[in-house]
């Protein structure tokens, strides 16, 4: 049986993003089939790819029992110097206990307001503009794009097969930012 999955703040709907899958899998952690099964990106020295479930990321447990990260928080929490760098506990928060997204180079978690963001879509040019002006201006700013050649490349974002664009928006003051990627 299915149960509720629990809450991440700073990634809220990590089905919709392709990090958590519904699954009759185990977790190695818990040993529990719970219903769901985590397939993003597990750094660590073991290979854990959809081997962990949701809740014990949540807890804190998948990364007391094998030291693994979910997200790099060395630099990519922050963009690796474009955006501003959180706390160390925010770091950790996003690192130890949120689930990573899956990127075509690796992922950059993007933080506003002295936090981490809340990662609400992994997105290709369709999706992007149903976000609005705003979320479009975000992604374009970081492209180092313009005029025909902006346009251009945003028409070209795919979610499945790249380029792509990973839309976040800030817990504080709302702001969408993020970046994108391709091969």
């Amino acid at each position: 049986m299915t149960e509720p999955l629990p809450t991440f703040r700073y990634h809220p709907d990590p089905i919709a993003t392709g990090s958590i899958e519904p699954s009759t899998l185990s977790c190695v952690a818990c040993k529990r089939a719970r219903g769901h099964i985590y397939v993003g990106p597990v750094y660590g020295l073991l290979e854990l790819r959809e081997q962990l479930c949701p809740w014990c990321i949540a807890d804190g447990s998948a990364h007391e029992r094998f030291g693994c990260e979910f997200a790099d928080r060395g630099g990519g929490i922050g963009g690796y110097g474009s955006w501003e760098r959180p706390s160390t506990e925010i770091l950790k928060e996003v690192a130890l206990r949120t689930p990573g997204f899956s990127t075509w180079q690796g992922e950059q978690w993007y933080t506003h307001c002295g936090d981490a963001a809340a990662l609400i879509a992994i997105v290709g040019w369709a999706e992007l503009q149903s976000y609005g002006q705003e979320a479009i201006d975000a992604i374009a700013a970081e492209t180092g794009y313009a005029g025909e050649d902006l346009t251009s490349y945003l028409q070209a974002l795919d979610r499945d097969h790249g380029p792509t664009a990973y839309l976040f928006r800030c817990l504080h003051c709302d702001r969408y930012g993020g970046y994108s990627d391709s091969l």
